[in-house]
């Protein structure tokens, strides 16, 4: 039942930077459509997008760390 959990936690979490960096370069390109001055806003919305892709991928690493770890547990609780 955990690793469901971890799995749909995963899927949620590169769903929701996915739909984010989707969003952020939308934004982008609309204000380059409109010759929008760029500001502070456009050099924000640059940096998110890196800033969610190294979040979503380091708590990937953690679930997925998690999860070996938790066979190895079981796997040497069963062997002793």
């Amino acid at each position: 039942m955990m690793i469901y959990a971890q799995t749909l936690s995963v899927a949620f979490i590169w769903v929701f930077v996915i739909g984010i960096s989707v969003w952020i370069v939308n934004l982008i390109l609309l204000s380059v459509e409109l010759h929008d001055v760029p500001g502070a806003s456009l050099g924000i919305s640059v940096v998110a997008i890196p800033v969610f892709l190294i979040l979503a991928s380091v708590l990937t690493y953690v679930f997925v760390g998690l999860q070996k770890e938790n066979r190895r547990l079981s796997k040497t609780r069963k062997e002793g």
